[in-house]
């Protein structure tokens, strides 16, 4: 009964903790429907320097990320440790090439001379250089998130692994999928807000 009341209790502190991530992502969309509502031309003129194709590209490989994060936690439940291993395997996987193509994405803007307070940007209209703010500041709070989720996910293979995690004991693999499926869910905010904007 202690060991259901403790499992319990992590996963209610998990839930606390995530709250915490929606509010701050949450005033992030706030100030960025505000400063789209006074430069909605100059977001959307912003938006069309953006890579709609990177943007479909990470969406669909966090997609599978976290259908490979459920399963994973689905095949401990059953027992199913080699199954367990491959979709975290897959997740971290797709959580690299997730934070590689956002490297290459972010290097050709920079290349560009596209980036806060660039020449270019003071150059031109006020509401790009402010759109490229946020993205920057928002895109990179999301990485720095990709980052921790994937550290997660490796302590979970390691926790899987040397049998820490079992079908009995799994709350820290449940834990980990909750904040990895919780940083999915922000990109597809973040997705239409920058990618899609028209």
């Amino acid at each position: 009964m202690s060991s259901q009341t403790d499992e319990s209790g992590k996963k209610l502190g998990m839930w606390l903790f995530l709250y915490t991530e929606i509010i701050l992502f949450g005033g992030l969309f706030v100030l960025y429907a505000v400063y789209f509502a006074r430069y909605t031309g100059d977001f959307i003129e912003g938006g069309k320097e953006l890579n709609r194709l990177f943007g479909i590209v990470n969406t669909v490989i966090l997609l599978i990320s976290s259908f490979s994060v459920a399963a994973s936690i689905t095949a401990i439940q059953k027992k199913e440790k080699t199954r367990a291993l491959a979709g975290l395997i897959s997740a971290l996987l797709c959580g690299l090439i997730f934070l590689v193509n956002k490297y290459i994405e972010w290097g050709h803007k920079i290349d560009h001379g596209i980036f806060p307070n660039s020449e270019k940007l003071i150059e031109g209209p006020p509401g790009q250089n402010i759109f490229f703010g946020l993205y920057y500041v928002i895109t990179g709070l999301h990485g720095i998130h990709i980052i921790i989720g994937m550290t997660l996910l490796f302590i979970s293979l390691v926790f899987v692994q040397t049998k820490t995690v079992t079908h009995t004991r799994f709350a820290f693999l449940e834990n980990s999928g909750l904040y990895w499926h919780l940083v999915d869910l922000i990109w597809i905010f973040i997705f239409p807000l920058f990618y899609l904007i028209i």
